[in-house]
C-alpha cells in the first residue's frame, strides 16, 4: 500500500525544523485553527504536485525572513521506499525524485498519488467552472504527467493569443500572420486535453455511479457531461477534435477580436452534474450537491487505484466535521484499511468511527507536532 512514512518541513509556512513519521493507516491531526494543521496537508499535497491549492504563489510557502523552504518525504511505493523533495526559493523551484533532480516537473508529478478532499471540495458542484477544471486537471495530471506538460504550454499560448487579441482590439496592429500560428498551437494542445478529459470522464462516470447509487441508498443516479465551448464530443477522435476546432474558431475570430480575448477552448469548458435527470447545481438540494461530491472523491480513489495499482494517500482536511454522520460513516468504511489517510480536525469528539478510534494522534501547536 503506498503510503508516506516520513515528513520533514524546513522553513515551510509556521513550521521552522520539523521532522515526523506516519501510520501507514490513519493520521489525525489535531489542533485549534491557525496552529498548522492544515499548512501540514498542504505540505504533502505540495509534496505531490508541487504547487499548493491555496495560492499560485510559491513564495507565500516560505517562512517569513527566509529565502527557501523545504518539504522532504519518504514514499513507500510498490514495495519500496524513497525520498521525495520540493525546494522553493527566489530563483524558482527544483523538484527530486529519489536523489535526482527532475528537469521537468511533469517527470515529478505523480510519483506521489494524493486525493484531497476539504470543505471547498463540497463546492465542487455548485462552485465556479474553474473549481471544476482544476479537480479534473489535477486528477488527469496524476496518472497521465504528460497532460501537465500541455496544459502548461496550452496556457502559455493562450496568453500570447490573448494579448495579441487585445492589440488586435486597440487597432495597435492589424497583421494576423501571428494570429493564425498561435491558433494553430493552441488548437495541437486543446485537441490533447480534451481528448484526455472525455477518456477520464469516461473512467469516472464508471466508478462514481455505483458508489452515488450507494450512498442515496439506491435512490438516485449520477451522470456527468462535460459541456464543451466547441462543437467537439467524446466519440470523437484527437484528429476530429482538431479540425473541429479549426472550424470554430474560423467562425468566432472578429468576435474574439472585437472582444480581445479567446472565447472557446478547454480554459472555458465545464462539467455539469445530473441527478436523477436534473442539474444539481441548479435543482439539487445541499445533501444531493454534497453526496454527488463525495461520490466524486470517492471514485477518485478507485480510479487512481484502477490505472496506478495502488491507492493514493487521501487528505481530509477539516471536513469530516461538514458532512453528517451517514455521510460521514460512509467515507469512514469506504477508505478503512485501504488507504493511508490524513485527518485534519479541531476536535474527534463529533467523530464516532473505528477509524478514528484506531488511528494515530498527533497534535499541533504553533508549528510544533506532538504525537499521543
Amino acid at each position: 500500500m503506498m503510503h508516506i512514512q516520513k515528513l520533514s518541513l524546513t522553513n515551510y509556512r509556521n513550521y521552522q525544523d520539523l521532522s515526523v513519521s506516519f501510520d501507514d493507516k490513519v493520521n489525525v491531526i489535531i489542533g485549534e485553527n491557525a496552529q498548522g494543521k492544515t499548512n501540514l496537508m498542504e505540505a504533502i499535497y505540495v509534496l505531490a504536485f508541487s504547487k499548493s491549492y491555496r495560492t499560485p504563489r510559491d513564495k507565500e510557502l516560505i517562512q517569513w525572513n527566509e529565502n527557501y523552504a523545504k518539504i522532504e518525504g519518504k514514499l513507500y511505493k510498490r514495495k519500496q521506499s524513497f525520498p521525495l523533495e520540493i525546494q522553493f526559493s527566489n530563483k524558482g523551484k527544483k523538484a527530486k525524485l529519489n536523489h535526482l533532480e527532475q528537469r521537468r516537473l511533469s517527470d515529478y508529478i505523480g510519483a506521489l498519488n494524493v486525493v484531497m478532499f476539504a470543505p471547498e471540495d463540497l463546492n465542487l458542484v455548485k462552485g465556479s467552472p474553474q473549481v471544476r477544471r482544476r479537480f479534473i486537471d489535477m486528477e488527469i495530471g496524476q496518472i497521465q504527467p504528460i497532460y501537465i506538460y500541455h496544459l502548461g504550454q496550452y496556457q502559455k499560448i493562450l496568453k500570447q493569443r490573448n494579448h495579441l487579441l487585445k492589440d488586435l482590439q486597440r487597432r495597435k496592429t492589424t497583421d494576423r500572420t501571428m494570429l493564425e500560428v498561435l491558433t494553430e498551437q493552441l488548437v495541437e494542445h486543446a485537441s490533447f486535453i480534451v481528448e484526455k478529459r472525455f477518456l477520464f470522464l469516461d473512467l469516472l462516470r464508471q466508478w462514481a455511479r455505483p458508489i452515488h447509487h450507494g450512498i442515496s441508498r439506491d435512490k438516485e443516479t449520477l451522470e456527468i457531461r462535460y459541456s464543451a465551448t466547441a462543437e467537439v464530443s467524446d466519440t470523437e477522435d484527437k484528429e476530429k477534435i482538431k479540425d473541429k476546432y479549426h472550424n470554430s474558431f474560423r467562425e468566432i475570430i472578429e468576435k474574439e477580436v472585437d472582444r480581445g480575448s479567446t472565447l472557446i477552448g478547454p480554459h472555458r469548458d465545464d462539467l455539469t452534474f445530473y441527478v436523477n435527470n436534473k442539474d444539481v447545481q441548479i435543482y439539487g438540494s445541499q445533501g444531493q450537491q454534497r453526496t454527488t461530491a463525495l461520490s466524486l472523491k470517492l471514485a477518485e480513489i478507485e480510479l487512481i487505484h484502477s490505472e496506478v495499482n495502488e491507492y493514493p494517500v487521501l487528505l481530509l482536511d477539516d471536513v469530516l466535521s461538514e458532512l453528517d454522520h451517514y455521510r460521514q460513516s460512509h467515507l469512514l468504511h469506504t477508505i478503512q484499511g485501504k488507504v493511508q489517510t490524513f485527518v485534519s480536525t479541531t476536535s474527534i469528539s463529533d467523530i464516532q468511527h473505528d477509524t478514528i478510534r484506531q488511528a494515530e494522534l498527533f497534535h499541533v501547536d504553533n508549528g510544533s507536532i506532538i504525537q499521543s
